[in-house]
């Protein structure tokens, strides 16, 4: 299994790696899910700078998502 890397992910390329086996289009919806319910994760991203409707998480959001949600 090839090492995680903390770098800027798509929010669709992010999710894949936490849900392999959903489908692409399912995938943005159930990681979104997941990082909603978890207000001090969600807290932490608005510090970033964090927007619901962008496209990609950058390094130190996707930091922070592994910090919470462990790596995928």
């Amino acid at each position: 299994m090839e090492e995680f890397k903390i770098r800027t992910y798509t929010k669709k390329e992010l999710a894949l790696l936490y849900f392999p086996d959903s489908t692409p289009q399912a995938v943005g919806k159930h990681l979104k899910a997941w990082i909603q319910r978890n207000k001090p994760l969600m807290d932490e991203l608005a510090i970033t700078g964090y927007q619901s409707n962008s496209k990609s998480y950058n390094p130190r959001q996707v930091k922070i998502i592994i910090d919470y949600l462990g790596e995928p």
